[in-house]
């Protein structure tokens, strides 16, 4: 007789749970809520989105199909593979192999184990590779010119200087825009955070724990206080009357007062838009290719490729393992700079 597996809910893919010979106990059970604590943070909260969204589409597509997605079938992830690439839409390789992710993460919660080297997925995978892939699509840098004219287009009200010092810390530290709002004016005043910002003479030492670990970011002070980082969060929180908690917050409607609530990552990369289509960059195109053209990696990208410094130490500002991410990172820099053809004697 066939076993049959009901699909959990996605409230309880993190969820861990006492051995069935273990009697519980008030103590146990708060080491129980403790431990799916961590296990809930063991993942960034947009990569628990992204991995609740794969298993909600796969389960989906198993029921229009006519299956179940438990217990997990190489055969039947293969025919999933080829079902997203050959569709209409085709999905691009880099979705269908974080999809592939989403699920192997979704089978681990489950108590199952997906071979991803089982050759119904590896070689179906390696096929889609071979004939849909493309080369990387790449977001704009933003230049220096175009922060300044960001920054100059938004108002001197109480969110305009949160959202000047946002551009110009997320662009002078190459943060990413989740790094951005989860910064905390100070150390451990809030569970959700993931680093705090100390101010000095000198500039602003940041400490975040990003995805490759903790590291510190340095962002010295500019030559002119109009785009000046330090000076613009300097200006928020003396302006906003923040001292403890989250850094970057909303504001009342009425725009005089801050509130406790932290931003979404989203309001970096909305800021973002607006404010390149509100400063005039990139006129010469439609407005639709203009904000597919800049998102929140493009303040990284500026910063990666306007900084005239040593690339290990915008290796180190961005927090990437390996220089070529780096230069992932760098649009239009001078590529023959150094001339390996004229070094070898040719």
């Amino acid at each position: 007789m066939t076993k049959e597996y009901k699909t959990p809910p996605a409230t309880e893919q993190d969820q861990i749970n006492l051995p069935d010979h273990v009697a519980g106990s008030a103590a146990l059970d708060h080491l129980m809520d403790q431990a799916r604590d961590y296990a809930r943070a063991a993942t960034a909260e947009n990569t628990n989105r992204a991995y609740a969204a794969d298993w909600a589409q796969f389960t989906h597509w198993c029921k229009r199909k006519g299956t179940d997605p438990l217990p997990p079938s190489p055969e039947l992830i293969g025919l999933y593979l080829t079902d997203m690439a050959g569709g209409r839409p085709a999905l691009r390789v880099s979705t269908i192999e974080r999809r592939l992710s989403g699920l192997a993460w979704n089978y681990a919660q489950r108590g199952f184990s997906l071979d991803r080297s089982d050759r119904h997925i590896a070689t179906v995978l390696a096929g889609i590779r071979r004939k849909h892939a493309r080369p990387p699509t790449q977001k704009a840098a933003i230049t220096p010119d175009d922060i300044v004219a960001m920054v100059s287009a938004l108002p001197f009200d109480l969110p305009g200087l949160r959202d000047r010092a946002i551009l110009l810390i997320g662009y002078a530290g190459g943060l990413r825009r989740s790094e951005i709002v989860a910064l905390d004016r100070n150390r451990d005043d809030t569970d959700d955070s993931r680093g705090w910002i100390e101010i000095m003479d000198q500039g602003a030492l940041v400490t975040i724990n990003a995805k490759t670990g903790w590291r510190e970011v340095e962002i010295g002070r500019g030559s002119s206080p109009q785009t000046c980082p330090v000076h613009a969060l300097e200006e928020w929180l003396k302006f906003s009357k923040i001292s403890f908690g989250p850094i970057f917050v909303r504001c009342s409607r009425d725009g005089k007062r801050a509130l406790e609530s932290r931003l979404s990552d989203k309001h970096v990369a909305r800021l973002i838009k607006h404010t390149v289509l509100k400063s005039g960059i990139r006129a010469d195109l439609p407005e639709k290719e203009r904000l597919a053209l800049f998102s929140g990696h493009s303040l990284r990208a500026g910063l990666a490729t306007s900084a005239e410094v040593d690339e290990r130490h915008i290796q180190k500002q961005l927090g990437h393992s390996s220089a070529e991410m780096t230069r992932r990172y760098q649009r239009n820099k001078d590529r023959f700079r150094i001339n390996l053809t004229k070094a070898a004697g040719l």
